[in-house]
């Protein structure tokens, strides 16, 4: 399937639909992709005080159902790319629609404690069937290597998530109390995201599993080409590394900045720069990126969140200079966990790849949070940085040495 003039697709067998045209496919997927991400990953960040003050459980007990969420995730995330590869992103992400549904539901009736982390096994379901990477490997399944600059596209509507939906769940809080917040996210699921996928997405026929049967085949199957296979052991430990650094500043940024004496709300206007920093630079990807190939765009992003937060560390006066740089890296992170698989292993086993990339990166994404918060109560915030920061320089090595494995590969 090749793209015409950037809005008409064209399908092998000669006829033109607009379901398949990104014009519509990509404007889709982004506006689930903000409302998936702010129902569920960014869902805590505003209700958790909320729940806990209403209810009485355990701050940590509240904000453990996200991490439980993501563990359950990353553990269904390759079964999910392979019913991708199979069957194409409608069917998966229509699913992922009333998963979460299902699981926002069961928040807003949750009567005790337990129901409610059940209902976050539900909504983990539901994150791992729905947000980025099955989201990028259902345009890699449509437009296969064409994907790569639709990919750059819907990453700029995933930079609004929390933009979108932050003031929104505020104000759903303010009117209706947080069962009533879980409750309308849940009916926007069903009366918006789910018509979305079924009547805007296109249906794909069934596509069975083919063996090898020649020596150029090879090089699409990482898992038997020992050259694929190093390069994907490298990719998914990178991929894991800055999941996990990214996870911890988000979630300690704050905690970070008042440790050097910076009032709340400073930090907090500090802290939002790191958003418009991310759209900014996978816009400047979005415009450049055909010109070269993604490990380089890996490369800048390791390094910039490296640099950002080692000026972090180092007391540096400029804090918004630091942030800026940290938020342009992990913006261009996005970018380049779903268009490097793509390039390096091709479309056919772009899915499932995608799937099995995504298992320990949303473990470690789970782990996290508590990582941090452990970090910080033992050494204090300064050394906890120190510590994410001697990491994130880790990861710039190793993205290096994926540059050095994909060359030797070429």
């Amino acid at each position: 399937m090749r793209l015409r003039g950037g809005c008409v697709t064209r399908s092998s067998d000669g006829t033109a639909g607009w379901k398949t045209s990104p014009c519509i496919v990509v404007p889709v997927l982004g506006v689930t992709q903000i409302l998936s991400w702010g129902s569920s990953y960014y869902l805590p960040a505003v209700l958790a005080q909320p729940i806990a003050g209403d209810t009485g459980w355990s701050l940590p007990w509240v904000v453990g159902g996200l991490s439980l969420g993501l563990l359950i995730a990353g553990l269904a995330s390759p079964f999910v790319g392979r019913r991708i590869r199979q069957y194409g992103g409608r069917p998966v992400l229509a699913a992922s629609a009333l998963l979460l549904s299902t699981g926002l539901m069961g928040l807003a009736l949750a009567p005790d404690l337990p129901v409610f982390l059940a209902a976050w096994l539900v909504i983990g379901c539901g994150m791992g069937a729905g947000l980025y990477d099955p989201a990028f490997s259902t345009l890699g399944r449509i437009y296969g290597q064409d994907a790569r600059h639709l990919i750059a596209t819907l990453t700029l509507f995933g930079g609004f998530a929390s933009t979108v939906c932050w003031p929104l769940s505020a104000f759903l809080v303010a009117e209706l109390g947080w069962r009533g917040a879980c409750a309308t996210y849940a009916v926007i699921h069903l009366i918006i995201c789910l018509p979305l996928y079924l009547f805007a997405l296109p249906k794909e026929g069934v596509q069975k599993r083919a063996l090898p049967s020649a020596p150029a085949e090879m090089d699409q199957v990482p898992a038997t080409a020992p050259p694929s296979r190093a390069i994907f052991l490298l990719l998914a430990v990178t991929i894991m590394v800055g999941s996990t650094v990214s996870t911890v500043i988000s979630v300690h940024l704050l905690a970070i900045l008042q440790a050097r004496d910076i009032p709340l709300a400073a930090a907090v206007a500090l802290g939002a720069l790191v958003g418009p920093s991310q759209v900014g630079a996978r816009f400047i990807e979005m415009l450049v990126g055909r010109y070269h190939h993604p490990i380089w765009t890996k490369i800048a992003s390791v390094s910039l969140v490296a640099l950002g937060l080692g000026l972090l560390w180092g007391n540096v006066s400029l804090v918004y200079l630091t942030l800026i740089f940290y938020g342009a890296g992990i913006g261009l992170e996005s970018i380049a966990r779903a268009t490097l698989p793509l390039v390096l292993f091709g479309p056919d086993d772009y899915a499932p790849i995608m799937g099995k990339l995504a298992r320990p990166s949303l473990m470690a994404q789970a782990a996290a949070p508590s990582i941090g918060a452990l970090l910080i109560e033992i050494w204090g915030a300064h050394v906890a940085l120190g510590v994410v920061m001697t990491v994130a320089g880790v990861n710039v090595l190793i993205a290096w040495a994926l540059f050095g494995a994909t060359r030797r590969h070429r």
